[in-house]
């Protein structure tokens, strides 16, 4: 098993930027492939990016593409979401996922683990 605790986040004002940092526990982190969802008041929880367990591919929703990266650090069991160009409608709690595979997928529903999320608001 692995737990993930997410921070980074807070208030911030439109084109800004955060960077998203996501701990995970246990040894064998380098074996889960990890992801960034969100959630806004009233919504579904959207995928936001994905990442392998090596970090060698990357995939990301179309509304974040070009303004978000994900990477991670497997010496420091870490993953990151680096935002950029934030905008109002990116305004939502932030989850980090992970699996135990290689490539993980793009629903919630292929995500073993989840973090607490956190808030993340962009004021206009």
């Amino acid at each position: 098993q692995v737990q993930l605790v997410e921070s980074g986040g807070g208030l911030v004002q439109a084109g800004g930027s955060l960077r998203l940092s996501c701990a995970a526990s246990g040894r064998t982190f380098s074996s889960y492939a990890m992801g960034w969802f969100r959630q806004a008041p009233g919504k579904e929880r959207d995928f936001v990016a994905t990442i392998s367990w090596s970090g060698g591919s990357t995939y990301y929703a179309s509304s974040v593409a070009g303004r978000f990266t994900i990477s991670r650090d497997n010496a420091k069991n870490t993953v990151y979401l680096q935002m950029n160009s934030l905008k109002p409608e990116d305004t939502a709690v932030y989850y980090c996922a992970a699996d135990r595979t290689v490539v993980a997928g793009r629903t919630a529903y292929d995500y073993a683990y989840w973090g607490q999320g956190t808030q993340v608001t962009v004021s206009s």
